[in-house]
């Protein structure tokens, strides 16, 4: 709390003396640390009929706003942010809601080979079948979800959908072989437990575990502490595959690959659109996929539209592929019906 401030620059001094203060190292338990400061301001002025805690809502607001601009960022309560304030809260009770009445969906995308085209499993991809909105898109919901202890419900149900679905399909088309792969966030990382609920749920529904590939953000893993790499490396050692999600679009890529325990890459589509276009995405694509070998790791590129782009990632020897030239993700029934032609004989 300030007082005699003439304008909102008065407050961001002293919000940018406060970041600096905090940024300088200090020792804990013999370790160097530094540390970063969001800061949300609000003026009086702004709140003259709200009383303290509309002040209050104004600086969270502002406060979550410089977080979304990057680490050590200030921010300064403007009308609107009241505005996306409100759809925030209720967009957070809308999301309860559909916790509770089971609102989401799994849509499903082919993963193929490339060298035969043959489906060889498939990602879940989370949708809400909003009552009023229709079928949202991630986007419009996990960022908000991942910030809240809804995320957890949310990423439980995916996997235990996904695990059930892939047993029936695995009934239905046992030579078919698929493989699942399922999103995994880095809340689920963090709360402990993850290894012994996914053993609870694989015994649930009698799935095998070389059926389920969980896939990680090159973003999560920039966040792993080491009790999140323990968790991964007990996942490898039950026999759960993981894949490097995003490649490319990080900081740390070469170390993740040495440090973490992977067993596949996916190249990000903004690499794969690119090919044929552009020499450097194609030697980067390239040097992935050598890299990947080299080092004993499977390839699978995303964003795969057109025809020309997966000639061109099977001739640079990538084994799987994914996208829209295959297909888009497909609701269960959809699915079902492309396994089964797929599989004619």
């Amino acid at each position: 709390m300030l007082e005699n401030v003439e304008a909102p620059s008065d407050a961001v001094r002293m919000a940018q003396r406060i970041a600096e203060g905090l940024r300088e190292p200090f020792t804990v338990s013999d370790h160097r640390v530094s540390i970063s400061a969001s800061v949300g301001i609000t003026l009086g002025s702004a709140h003259a009929n709200d009383g303290p805690e509309g002040m209050l809502r104004g600086a969270d607001e502002a406060m979550y706003r410089a977080k979304e601009q990057g680490p050590g960022r200030c921010e300064v309560f403007d009308p609107a942010m009241q505005l996306r304030a409100q759809e925030r809260l209720t967009l957070e009770a809308e999301l309860g809601r559909a916790v509770e009445q089971g609102e989401f969906v799994l849509h499903y995308q082919p993963i193929v080979a490339l060298e035969d085209g043959r489906i060889v499993g498939f990602e879940a991809l989370l949708r809400w079948q909003h009552p009023e909105k229709g079928l949202q898109q991630p986007s419009a919901f996990l960022p908000l979800a991942e910030e809240t202890d809804l995320i957890v419900p949310i990423d439980g149900w995916v996997l235990e959908e996904a695990c059930r679905q892939t047993k029936l399909w695995e009934a239905d088309y046992p030579s078919a072989s698929l493989v699942a792969m399922v999103n995994l966030s880095t809340r689920e990382l963090e709360g402990g437990g993850l290894t012994r609920t996914i053993e609870e749920v694989l015994r649930q529904v009698a799935l095998k575990v070389h059926t389920l590939a969980l896939d990680i953000t090159e973003g999560g893993l920039i966040k792993a502490s080491e009790d999140n790499v323990r968790t991964l490396q007990d996942l490898k050692e039950l026999g759960i595959r993981l894949e490097l999600d995003d490649f490319g679009t990080g900081y740390s890529s070469l170390s993740y690959l040495k440090h973490f325990p992977v067993d596949g890459v996916k190249i990000d589509k903004s690499f794969v659109e690119g090919l044929g276009e552009d020499t450097a995405d194609e030697a980067l694509v390239r040097m992935t996929i050598d890299l990947c070998h080299t080092l004993g790791l499977e390839v699978l590129a995303e964003g795969i539209e057109t025809s020309e782009q997966a000639a061109s990632l099977r001739d640079m020897g990538c084994e799987l592929g994914q996208g829209y030239y295959f297909a888009r993700p497909l609701p269960s029934e959809e699915f079902t019906e492309r396994l089964h032609k797929a599989l004619l004989p």
